[in-house]
């Protein structure tokens, strides 16, 4: 005989009725289930092929049925029906959830974060198509750090000298400002942008004072974008030297930056505490 309406589905597994069979014994009243039902609705019970009343009948708990009275003896007496409540799993298809699938809301819907996100926190990007995770450090302007001389520091004459009056970082996000120099951390590698001012005395006119940053143990050099050396002399004037100069470069992780001071006025001149240090990796350049 033909359906009426719509025919039974018999190839989506979430179709199927799970069911199970008991022996009762005229003692037992509690019974296991291979699946726990939400309600006492949501299945069916029959013994000795008679429907049994869920509301007085029997109780659930998880994947436990307990009858009020135990169910005479017999085999296979009991049966139990799962009312069409799926049985199976299934996952979504790779690359099915199109745009037109996502609710409206998906973002506004959701909690504004009101601080800066963690170093630690992640995003999702589009990386030429395909999706990648990524760190709310990698996104940022980070390492970044700056630096002050806490103490007068005094420099011989004739003499590259390194700073290290540092006091505690103002700013050191990575916390790679260690042993009065600044090293690359794991995985940050990229341009970095260095600031540097110098706060110097001189006696004498016409003296020389020069400040440099040191890239692994020497002399950075220049790049196009400028000397990692700056220099000025005194005149009759101004004997006190102040100087700032900013220095970018390309380094690789484990690199480590220096500050040094030279001067020549013949003899040992201050490196005061005005003097200071900073810099932070560029993204996008």
């Amino acid at each position: 005989m033909a359906y009426l309406g719509t025919p039974i589905d018999t190839t989506n597994q979430f179709q199927s009725l799970q069911g199970k069979r008991f022996s009762g014994d005229a003692s037992t009243t509690a019974f296991t289930l291979d699946i726990a039902p939400s309600s006492v609705f949501d299945i069916e019970v029959f013994v000795e092929n008679v429907r049994q009343d869920p509301n007085s009948a029997y109780g659930i708990s998880g994947t436990t049925l307990t009858f009020t009275g135990a169910p005479p003896s017999g085999t296979n007496n009991i049966y139990v029906v799962h009312q069409a409540k799926a049985v199976g799993t299934i996952d979504v298809p790779a690359s099915s959830v199109v745009p037109a699938s996502l609710a409206s809301n998906i973002i506004s819907g959701h909690t504004a974060l009101t601080t800066p996100p963690a170093t630690t926190d992640e995003f999702l990007i589009s990386d030429a198509g395909t999706i990648k995770r990524i760190d709310y450090s990698v996104l940022g302007n980070t390492p970044a750090f700056m630096v002050v001389t806490g103490t007068d520091l005094t420099i011989s004459t004739g003499t590259w000298t390194k700073a290290t009056n540092w006091a505690t970082p103002i700013y050191d996000t990575d916390s790679a400002f260690s042993s009065s120099k600044f090293t690359v951390p794991t995985g940050k590698g990229g341009k970095y942008i260095f600031h540097a001012h110098v706060y110097f005395t001189s006696t004498d006119d016409g003296k020389k004072v020069e400040a440099r940053l040191y890239k692994n143990g020497s002399n950075a050099g220049s790049t196009s974008t400028g000397s990692a050396t700056v220099r000025k002399y005194t005149n009759g004037s101004n004997r006190d030297v102040d100087i700032g100069w900013t220095w970018v470069a390309d380094l690789s992780a484990g690199d480590y930056i220096e500050y040094y001071v030279n001067q020549n006025n013949g003899d040992n001149q201050t490196l005061y505490r005005e003097s200071w240090l900073s810099g932070q990796r560029l993204i996008g350049v």
